[in-house]
């Protein structure tokens, strides 16, 4: 969940206790959860593991990291999937050393939350930095004209990939507004490069954007 939105979702309802679940279809679907009582120390925590799974945080030799650092979540649970069908090469890389990994960027606090940062293929590389597409819409989505939005890199030939902002707007706005917007909490190298309005965005049957669609 953006942490704008959740924002926006407890100012109005303030009277209900949010749940924030977390994980996806290989775990059949659920792999942490934030409850309503850990809403005001950690809003923007997706929670802690459910029963029956386990979890790590590691690097890309398969290391656990530290707490705070960044690395990939990787999950065993009874619940998970057994491979990807007719899919051998896929299935044995994804499940390397008894652990599927998740292809999700997080970090983990000292007392075990995580903290999703983004899905690693949607990182950003600009100019020779990564950055996190997350945190970009969340800047964004603190604008009011801003009903959805997903960033993704665009191939440039002097950026490597420029930051792209696709936008479904609920009122009149500027791409120069929404830019400008960005500036303001945002480093000026994570500020999107374009805005790009459309009427609705490319999602699954369950509801997930397609960023693979809208590259």
């Amino acid at each position: 969940m953006p942490g704008p939105v959740l924002a926006r979702l407890r100012s109005a309802m303030p009277d209900l206790g949010f749940y924030n679940c977390f994980g996806q279809s290989e775990i059949a679907p659920l792999a942490t959860i934030l409850g309503p009582a850990d809403h005001d120390q950690r809003p923007d925590s997706a929670g802690k593991p459910v029963l029956f799974v386990e979890l790590r945080v590691v690097d890309s030799e398969d290391n656990d990291v530290p707490p705070g650092e960044l690395g990939e979540v990787i999950y065993r649970s009874p619940q998970l999937c057994l491979g990807y069908w007719d899919k051998p090469e896929e299935t044995a890389d994804a499940f390397r050393g008894g652990w599927f990994h998740s292809g999700d960027l997080v970090r983990q606090d000292d007392e075990g939350y995580i903290f999703v940062v983004d899905r690693i293929k949607d990182v950003i590389n600009t100019g020779g930095v990564l950055v996190a597409s997350r945190e970009v819409e969340d800047a964004l989505y603190t604008h009011p004209a801003v009903a959805e939005v997903a960033v993704i890199g665009v191939p440039d030939e002097k950026w490597i990939e420029a930051i792209t902002a696709v936008v479904v707007s609920k009122k009149d706005v500027t791409a120069e507004e929404l830019i400008a917007h960005a500036r303001t909490t945002l480093s000026p190298f994570k500020v999107p490069k374009a805005i790009r309005f459309t009427n609705e965005l490319p999602r699954n049957a369950s509801g997930k954007i397609l960023k693979r669609n809208l590259r």
